[in-house]
């Protein structure tokens, strides 16, 4: 994603806030949970999640993590701020600070910006994906210069329909062969929010 894109988000959280995007990701809460940035404690995490097909199926999480592996994904997770290509984030229960998913924004053009997330197998069912998706879809949508957010969903994927639209997504139709996904292209429905 270009460097352009992130500049003009940059420049209205700074006249908002104060704040530098790239070297001062805000804390969003997102009750009972937090998204903060991933840090190096999170590595934990990240090695469980590598044995989920169906988070490094369709995620930049390595199918093999072991502690070097998930502190690259975490390194990988900085840079996306600092390029601009967007926001990661560490879903974190608020009450101890343990990391037990990932929300991310990326940049698009025109004012657009997609997401996508994961929760680890032992962390599902407890409304944490909405709860985030909810947060920084919100704190987006009233902070950066984005006047739409969405979400692509696999049609096979119920859990995730329910958690979009949870999350405040509406849906807006299914996408053709929109995503290769294990060298197959599939079919993927949208969900958006707008301001």
């Amino acid at each position: 994603m270009p460097r352009r894109h992130f500049e003009h988000a940059e420049e209205a959280l700074r006249s908002r806030r104060g704040g530098d995007l790239s070297t001062d990701q805000p804390v969003i809460d997102a009750p009972p949970y937090r998204l903060r940035p991933f840090v190096d404690g999170d590595s934990e995490l990240i090695e469980s999640a590598s044995a989920d097909h169906l988070i490094t199926n369709i995620t930049t999480v390595p199918p093999t993590a072991d502690h070097d592996g998930a502190l690259a994904f975490i390194n990988r997770q900085h840079s996306r701020v600092a390029t601009g290509e967007g926001l990661s984030y560490a879903i974190a229960r608020a009450v101890d600070d343990v990391s037990i998913g990932q929300v991310g924004l990326t940049y698009q053009c025109d004012e657009r910006a997609s997401m996508g997330y994961w929760v680890g197998p032992a962390h599902r069912g407890a409304g944490a994906a909405a709860a985030a998706l909810r947060a920084l879809s919100c704190w987006a949508l009233a902070n950066l210069p984005i006047a739409r957010v969405e979400l692509y969903v696999e049609q096979w994927n119920v859990a995730s329909l329910h958690t979009a639209e949870n999350a405040g997504f509406e849906p807006e139709g299914l996408l053709r062969s929109w995503q290769r996904v294990d060298g197959v292209r599939r079919d993927m429905w949208i969900y958006a929010r707008v301001t």
